[in-house]
């Protein structure tokens, strides 16, 4: 009867360690995500900010070549991204497509000026700094309005900071969980192994030799997991090239290495921290306890 309810245990132990690689190496894999979007935070924030575009308008009588020589002055500066001049006819093309194609008849002459479409670098895309650019673009008699969306640029710059803070605790959040499912695996392989743990007690075995196996099986548990969350995250992350290839472009390769780290770190940190409080209450047990 004895041996029948060791099989038992024993089966419920290889079916509890198999659905926790599969759990934790899920939850390990989110961890990852959020992980990458958390040290991608800066690259985010930079690909936004630097595909806003500054609308700088000629005055109505300024021609494309004027407007060229002006796009080529303002390269130069160092705040400046990137420029397109946008003729009158592309002005009217993209003004039919908003308006309707009838928008201009009862116009004599055509309303649309020349304009030249601006990006900045990244670190120029602020309140502040913005000011400063805007009066420097518009100092040319041949600009008759510096355009920009202010709004945008103040709703960016407060809600990727609190898009930080909220990736932050998602990944706590998923800590704990792991922590609760590995805390359970290693609840029922200790409790298979508590009369051992005992025997060991009895011949004078320390607590560091006891705790000892169960550190190392934890840790290359945490560390199989691991390894399994990092491959699917290689996958998602070849999946979302092949797809989306703009996003791809946003995050920085070279913090993947982090990121693997990161889960490293947190598969091995937590199994281990939770075997060793489990272990260490059950050889705090005593002999009767251990029935129950």
């Amino acid at each position: 009867m004895a041996a029948g309810e060791n099989r038992i245990i024993r089966r419920r132990i290889r079916h509890a360690y198999l659905s926790s690689i599969v759990s934790i190496s899920l939850v390990l894999l989110l961890v990852g995500i959020g992980s990458m979007l958390l040290v991608n935070t800066g690259s985010v924030s930079d690909w936004f900010k630097e595909h806003m575009v500054v609308s700088v308008i000629m005055k109505p009588d300024v021609d494309e070549s004027q407007a060229g020589d002006y796009m080529q002055g303002i390269l130069e500066e160092r705040f400046i991204g990137g420029a397109e001049l946008i003729s009158r006819e592309q002005g009217e093309s993209e003004m039919k497509q908003m308006l309707g194609d009838d928008f201009l008849r009862v116009f004599e002459t055509s309303p649309i000026p020349v304009s030249v479409n601006v990006t900045l670098k990244a670190d120029y895309v602020s309140s502040d700094s913005l000011k400063v650019v805007e009066k420097r673009l518009g100092e040319a008699p041949v600009v008759e309005e510096v355009v920009y969306q202010q709004s945008l640029v103040e709703s960016l710059n407060a809600n990727l900071s609190k898009i930080s803070v909220v990736i932050g605790v998602f990944i706590i959040l998923l800590l704990i969980i792991s922590y609760a499912l590995i805390g359970n695996t290693v609840r029922l392989t200790v409790y298979d192994k508590r009369f051992t743990i005992h025997t060991m007690k009895l011949v004078g075995a320390t607590r560091s030799f006891i705790r000892g196996p169960f550190l190392l099986r934890s840790a290359l548990l945490g560390l199989f997991s691991a390894f399994l969350a990092i491959l699917m995250l290689i996958g998602i992350l070849f999946f979302i090239k092949a797809g989306f290839v703009q996003l791809f472009e946003i995050f920085r390769l070279d913090l993947l290495l982090i990121v693997m780290g990161i889960v490293i770190v947190s598969g091995v940190l937590i199994c281990v921290l939770s075997t060793w409080m489990v272990v260490n209450r059950m050889v705090s047990l005593d002999k009767d306890e251990l029935y129950f």
